[in-house]
């Protein structure tokens, strides 16, 4: 069983930045498909990123382009999310998921397509 952990939420003023780490003490996460979500209160979740296998594939919604990044950092097992230029709409629970595809390197920001899932961590932008 794949067990995440996200580390890096917490405060930050509008304008600043925030990385956040999905990160698996058991399996190597180069083997998974990664995607990041997040939720605000009263709104449903939404998919904000996701990698592929291979870091040249990725997809992310349309609010966080030129703003957020994603990367994979195999040598700490990680999955970063970079966000910069955070805006208070930002606000949120986030979570990384993982599952893994025999036929595609293909990332979904369908919250449906993963399996497992972390417990999330919030991220707040505020003054």
């Amino acid at each position: 069983q794949l067990r995440l952990v996200t580390s890096g939420g917490g405060l930050v003023q509008p304008g600043g930045s925030l990385t956040l780490s999905c990160a698996s003490s058991e399996f190597p996460l180069d083997r998974y498909i990664i995607g990041w979500f997040r939720q605000a209160p009263g709104k449903d979740r939404e998919g904000v990123f996701c990698i592929g296998y291979s870091s040249s594939t990725t997809n992310s919604t349309d609010s966080v382009k030129g703003r957020f990044t994603i990367s994979r950092d195999n040598i700490k097992n990680t999955v970063d999310l970079q966000m910069n230029s955070l805006k208070p709409e930002d606000t949120g629970v986030y979570s990384c998921a993982a599952d893994w595809s025999p036929i595609t390197d293909r990332c979904e920001l369908g919250g449906d397509w993963y399996r497992y899932w972390d417990q999330g961590i919030q991220v707040t932008v505020s003054t």
